[in-house]
């Protein structure tokens, strides 16, 4: 392994990193448009001037959707009878993607960042929403997807949402965000094509008409700052609550308040319309492979979005100039001697920015072959952001191959230390600092969530200020370079270095090195949680016996795994080959079998959404004392059953055959 590690090291350049993110964010290139189309030729051509085994081209037909060139969104102030008496103008290009068209007319109501919590802070205060138009900020931990799903089950009639200076710097002579300038994002809180939930849209199948669950009901659109401020500084109502002020307000001077009216004559109100158009777009997702030379039928795969509605330096531009070193420098060290056991997979998206629609749709097509043969996939998207701290949002189960890496890669910004060794030079736990939750617009989340593979998606960010430009016009890669005040390629080297030996080591090691009891000690929590309710359980009748004994019956069939793999004969192939076959299935073993693929895709029990998930049974146990009135008891007697049974039959499959199952009835 030390070998092929100085051989990764020897051939990884940074030499075209820089010039790949220019060229490719010279100019936007949506999904659909000619220069979008014309990046994926190129990206097909250089692939194919390596020495791939393999390269070709997966196209779907998805709908998208863009601002419309015959009517514009709009924001008018009216007054109590509708009539229109003061347009406020916005930028026709800004848009959320995938918002419901038409009119909404009603109060304002600022509501933070319009997380759940904020909604239960308003409620806490008395505050009606219903029918007025929330005006939320950019930020907050929450995407706009779930912005609107918060102020669609407040009763809003629709949605504004902006940059506050507070979250994203607006001072352009110190590469901020100019404060005329709105920042946009899809509002589906799901991913892949909506009108193909959960099944793919390929070009040679048609199906009846459905739509995902995740489309918002109520209309949303992205607003500059400015734009913001000329709306809060006619809001009249209750004051804000402690911590809620953004310097908006302060900037403007006016007094943070909720709302919902607005000063002058007595009925005012805001009227937002919104003209966007649906369009079919034939995606071209864009494959190169090397074949593994003993278990070719098992993929590591690297991908990276390839469209952006802007520039899209950070967007597309630094993910694609990554997936083309890694390419080219894999592709060097199998001329020079490197014969990886697996095969590796080097995937350019289409469509990322309308919610990751090519790679959805790709998994979707796939889905039932790719639980046996996808090892782990690595997301190159939005990797360099800065280059102080790096996150890796992660499966558990990639915890040991992150902690061998950032052991041997130097840190961009401190010559001669790893960056694990300068992490705890600052004092810090790793895990705690480094490793993050996926997260639903993560380039990773749908491999894991939807498709049952472990995933990653690295990034090195700024300490303190944060690269503001995503999903903006501005995203460019000389604003990218001044924000690293010229280390661009350096960075970029070290997370190819990271990611590099993260694939070196899955795709020649015997056995997989990954850890299948690391949802252990999560399992042990929610056990925890459970027996802290277990007297208001039995007052009306339910016992958590049976997911103590599943969570039981998981811990020791992993823990039995790992040791088995640890006393091994790695030259024992068949042995080998079936302890790998369990390892790879553990995060497909929590995909639930009991809710529908099409109804609730992210089946995942643990990183997934709905009320499969062990988040939702948690929320739904905090009800017992929290607000008891609220607790649905047969409600959650079915999600407990379903969890249980989906905890029972991953330990039933972790065990391996039915005959190692000690399962007394």
């Amino acid at each position: 392994m030390g070998e092929l590690r100085h051989m990764l090291k020897k051939y990884l350049s940074d030499e075209t990193l820089e010039d790949t993110i220019r060229r490719v964010s010279m100019t936007a290139h949506p999904a659909g448009s000619s220069e979008g189309n014309d990046l994926a030729r190129e990206i097909l051509h250089t692939f194919k001037k390596m020495h791939m085994d393999h390269t070709w081209t997966d196209s779907h037909y998805a709908t998208l959707q863009f601002p419309s060139r015959t009517q514009r969104n709009s924001l008018w102030i009216v007054d109590e009878n509708g009539d229109e008496l003061e347009e406020i103008p916005l930028n026709p290009t800004d848009y959320c993607a995938y918002s419901p068209n038409g009119m909404a007319t009603g109060g304002v109501m600022y509501v933070n960042y319009a997380r759940p919590e904020d909604f239960d802070m308003l409620r806490s205060l008395g505050v009606t929403t219903k029918g007025a138009i929330a005006i939320a900020r950019v930020g907050g931990g929450v995407s706009f997807a779930e912005k609107v799903q918060q102020a669609q089950k407040a009763g809003m009639v629709g949605v504004l949402i902006y940059p506050d200076p507070s979250d994203v710097p607006q001072d352009p002579r110190r590469l901020g965000l100019s404060s005329d300038t709105a920042i946009s994002e899809h509002v589906h809180l799901g991913s892949g094509d909506p009108f193909t939930p959960g099944f793919p849209s390929f070009n040679h199948t048609q199906f009846p008409p459905m739509q995902s669950s995740g489309l918002p009901l109520i209309p949303a659109q992205p607003i500059s700052a400015n734009v913001a401020s000329t709306i809060l500084r006619q809001l009249e109502g209750v004051a804000c609550p402690r911590g809620w002020q953004g310097r908006l307000q302060i900037y403007v001077y006016v007094e943070c308040v909720l709302g919902p009216s607005l000063t002058g004559a007595p009925g005012r109100r805001l009227r937002m319309g919104v003209y966007n158009v649906m369009r079919p777009v034939l995606l071209n997702n864009i494959f190169a492979s090397i074949e593994g030379r003993i278990e070719p039928d098992q993929y590591i795969i690297m991908g990276a979005q390839r469209d952006s509605w802007g520039p899209g330096a950070v967007k597309s531009g630094v993910g694609t100039a990554l997936l083309l070193e890694l390419a080219r420098t894999f592709d060097t060290m199998v001329q020079n001697g490197f014969h990886p056991k697996r095969s590796l997979l080097f995937v350019s998206w289409d469509a990322g920015d309308f919610g990751n629609v090519g790679a959805t749709e790709w998994l979707e097509g796939y889905l039932s072959m790719l639980h046996l043969k996808a090892v782990a996939y690595f997301s190159l998207d939005q990797a360099i952001m800065g280059d102080d701290e790096l996150s890796a949002y992660a499966s558990p189960l990639l915890m040991d191959l992150i902690e061998g890496a950032i052991k041997q890669v130097e840190h961009p910004k401190h010559p001669g230390q790893s960056i694990l060794a300068h992490m705890e030079s600052q004092g810090g736990n790793w895990r705690s600092h480094i490793v993050k939750p996926l997260y639903l617009n993560s380039g990773a989340y749908s491999f894991t969530a939807f498709g049952g593979v472990p995933a990653v998606e690295l990034r090195f960010d700024e300490a303190v200020r944060t690269y503001p430009f995503v999903n903006t016009q501005w995203d460019s890669a000389g604003r990218l370079q001044e924000r690293l005040q010229g280390q661009l390629s350096s960075v970029g080297r070290t997370l190819g270095e990271l990611i590099g030996l993260m694939v070196l080591r899955l795709s020649h090691h015997a056995v997989l090195p990954l850890d299948p009891t690391c949802y252990s000690s999560t399992m042990l929590h929610f056990s925890s949680q459970l027996n802290q309710h277990s007297a208001e359980l039995q007052a009306r009748g339910l016992s958590p016996q049976w997911v103590f004994s599943a969570r039981g019956d998981y811990s020791r069939a992993a823990k039995t795994l790992k040791e088995a793999i640890e006393n091994s004969n790695i030259d024992d192939e068949r042995m080998t080959r079936l302890y790998n076959t369990r390892i790879m299935r553990v995060e497909y073993y929590f995909l639930s079998q009991y809710v529908s693929a099409v109804e609730t895709p992210f089946r995942h029990i643990l990183h997934g959404r709905g009320n499969h998930t062990l988040s939702a049974l948690a929320e739904h146990l905090g009800l017992l004392r929290s607000q008891p009135l609220l607790f649905d008891e047969a409600r959650f007697r079915k999600q407990l059953a379903l969890f249980t049974w989906t905890l029972q039959g991953a330990a039933n499959a972790l065990s391996g055959d039915v005959w190692n199952i000690d399962n007394a009835i």
